[in-house]
């Protein structure tokens, strides 16, 4: 159907140190971005409490005990960089793995950001009024380029996850996520309960 043409989401995986995470968030800062939470009130934080959010989820990944609670990350993020409002979001997601024949219990962790794809457009003709999705890139070029701007300042100290685990029958089978970690996120997964409790290997160089 051709509302649905431009569908879907830009995406980006990753997961860096809370210190690196700072970096991230004075890009919003400079766009004067506004996080709000998904809830009912649409209750805004600042970027300390966006930071302390983070680190609370980064850190019951990377602790070297696992914590009796599951940390949620999940915002939306509003800017007005063209002439509408428009934004992203940025959220945990979980990356399931294989383990002993099923799937582990456990998730290695991942922020996932989002832009959506598409602009909604309410048009009108004879039948009466609907919608189409056109192109975000030609209705909001300020927005994407921020989008491709960030993920650029991501990718430029991240790599791709990859770890090694062992199955019921003693191959190891080595794990390809879609996840960018960088090298001091790496190192701090290499020591965790994650790693620990599934005789994970990093194999990053």
């Amino acid at each position: 159907m051709d509302r649905l043409k431009h569908s879907g989401f830009y995406k980006l995986k990753f997961l860096v140190t809370p210190e690196e995470f700072k970096g991230i968030l004075k890009l919003f800062e400079q766009k004067e971005a506004q996080f709000g939470l998904s809830n009912f009130a649409r209750t805004t934080h600042d970027l300390n409490q966006v930071h302390e959010a983070y680190t609370t989820y980064y850190q019951y990944f990377t602790g070297q005990e696992k914590l009796h609670y599951h940390p949620h990350f999940v915002y939306s993020i509003t800017m007005k960089l063209d002439d509408k409002a428009s934004g992203f979001f940025i959220k945990n997601e979980g990356i399931g793995f294989p383990y002993r024949g099923a799937w582990a219990e456990d998730e290695l962790p991942g922020i996932m950001l989002s832009l959506p794809k598409g602009f909604q457009v309410h048009l009108e003709d004879e039948k009466g009024k609907y919608y189409v999705y056109e192109d975000i890139r030609e209705h909001l070029p300020l927005t994407h380029a921020f989008y491709e701007e960030v993920g650029k300042y991501i990718k430029k100290y991240t790599k791709l996850l990859r770890c090694s685990v062992g199955s019921s029958t003693d191959d190891v089978q080595e794990l390809k996520p879609s996840v960018r970690v960088s090298r001091d996120a790496a190192a701090d997964l290499a020591n965790s309960w994650v790693f620990k409790t599934y005789s994970l290997v990093l194999n990053m160089t």
